[in-house]
């Protein structure tokens, strides 16, 4: 691409609002020139008009779970899914996992809904997805996060092979797919291959699960290292979870980031009955075990983190782990919330993400993960704006392995920028020099304005400029992939 240059009438630089700012982006994608104060837009400048701020970084998404929006709120339908289920459930999972699900499928319709019986339903879009249906689901995906000013993606991606377990001739056809669907929307992405071997401790994949597995650990690490990065990809590992990887084979995966200094990134405590089975299986939390087999560490994230002992948190922050939060998705799913205050003060880094993407909206993200805490200890002010937006956005791209390159605008930074707008019904009225706490706390995805992603103009005036029609693309892609 050529050298650009933008004129932002205000944008959050070095922690603060500053006013018509000259950002010039050259033609590799870098940051050249920061000039606040400029009063005119240069010529053949491009105008970004209210609030930029640095790209936001969408630190866990799993692609295909937009299938699933409005589509698991429908009444009944994750019971009717669960009473498929035999009756002693087919997952073979043991330990309190084993019970939930059973205990769902044994009810059926009418049972509480819960994470295990909306699982059912993520499985069963799981199983009829195929490379080219994928890529088209997930461009459609990642150009919607374009629009909502998101700038990068950390994909946690564990649907590597056919239905069944069978290999594809290109072993990494569904991670490619997700890659290569990126780059057609204008995004950045980490591509976190997950290792998935198990339905729980001690437990063989079940049927749907069998498409996740490689077998081993061993398996794993050779399938991903086939797996290349480029100026818009960078490829992390990550555990599913405890009771989807075997203790014995979590040091494999681990040992493949560590050599690489690459991300890994692993589901955490996200379910009480994930913690209950651990410490049946192995008489620890699963946060001892991480710990107990070197999977702790800076360049590590744990996702969700939400049912955690004291003792948990700090081996998690003296190890400098970070860990996503996920609020809209942790509550779409009734898991909880999450000690993050505490994470944070015992040296743990906190990301966002919106993981099952009941909604994209990294914005409400930030706030949620305030205003979920309020609700939590009826206190407020726990996060200042500035902080929240450091969570969307450096720490974001920090725990997707892109460091120092991403989430600041300044000389030598990539030039990703996310520009909202102050003047919406749901954002005016505030001056300019609260536009990050009017960001934060009032505006959504609907007021992302702009996003320029290495210099270029993914989304002007709120329209993607790469896919065109983004609702259609979505109802499409989606609507196949159900057979409606």
């Amino acid at each position: 691409m050529t050298a650009q240059t933008y004129w932002a009438e205000h944008a959050w630089v070095n922690g603060s609002v500053r006013s018509d700012v000259v950002i010039v982006a050259a033609a590799n994608g870098r940051i050249t020139a920061v000039v606040p104060g400029s009063p005119r837009p240069p010529a053949g400048s491009v105008t970004l008009r209210g609030l930029t701020i640095p790209g936001l970084a969408n630190a866990h998404s799993h692609a295909f779970h937009r299938a699933l929006r409005g589509v698991v709120q429908a009444e009944g339908e994750a019971g009717d899914r669960a009473e498929d289920e035999d009756e002693a459930g087919s997952e073979a999972e043991s330990g309190a996992e084993g019970d939930t699900a059973g205990r769902a499928a044994r009810h059926g319709k009418g049972a509480p809904d819960s994470f295990w019986t909306w699982r059912e339903v993520m499985y069963g879009v799981a199983d009829r997805l195929t490379p080219d249906s994928y890529f088209d689901l997930a461009r459609a995906v990642y150009a919607e996060m374009a629009m909502a000013g998101i700038t990068c993606v950390g994909e946690f991606h564990y649907l590597h092979h056919a239905p069944g377990g069978t290999r594809y001739g290109n072993s990494n056809a569904m991670g490619e797919a997700l890659i290569a669907a990126a780059a057609e929307a204008g995004i950045r992405i980490t591509l976190l291959d997950t290792c998935y071997l198990s339905a729980g401790f001690g437990a063989e994949p079940n049927e749907h699960q069998l498409r996740f597995s490689d077998g081993t650990a061993e398996a794993w690490a050779e399938r991903v290292s086939g797996l290349k990065g480029d100026g818009n990809t960078r490829i992390g590992a990550a555990i599913h979870s405890v009771r989807a990887v075997p203790v014995d084979q979590l040091a494999t995966v681990s040992g493949w980031a560590q050599e690489r200094t690459a991300p890994l990134h692993v589901h955490l405590s996200e379910q009480t009955a994930e913690n209950d089975a651990c410490v049946d299986a192995h008489g620890f939390t699963p946060t001892r075990l991480l710990a107990d087999h070197g999977v702790l560490g800076p360049r590590t994230t744990a996702v969700h983190a939400t049912h955690l002992t004291p003792g948990d948190i700090r081996l998690l922050g003296h190890a400098s782990t970070g860990v996503c939060m996920c609020p809209t998705t942790e509550r779409d799913l009734a898991d909880g919330i999450g000690p993050a205050v505490e994470l944070q003060r015992a040296g743990s880094p906190l990301s966002l993400g919106s993981d099952s993407h009941a909604m994209i909206d990294i914005l409400e993200e930030a706030r949620a993960m305030e205003l979920d805490e309020r609700l939590r200890t009826r206190a407020r002010g726990h996060w200042t704006a500035a902080q929240l937006l450091r969570a969307a956005t450096v720490d974001g791209h920090a725990a997707l392995g892109w460091g120092a390159d991403a989430g600041r605008i300044e000389v030598g930074a990539l030039a990703d920028l996310t520009t909202i707008a102050l003047d919406s019904a749901r954002t005016a009225g505030p001056p300019p020099r609260l536009g990050a706490e009017t960001a934060v706390f009032a505006a959504t995805s609907a007021d992302v304005r702009h996003t320029v992603v290495g210099g270029r103009h993914v989304v002007r005036d709120g329209t993607h400029q790469l896919v065109p029609r983004v609702p259609q693309a979505l109802a499409e892609s989606i609507q196949a992939l159900h057979g409606w």
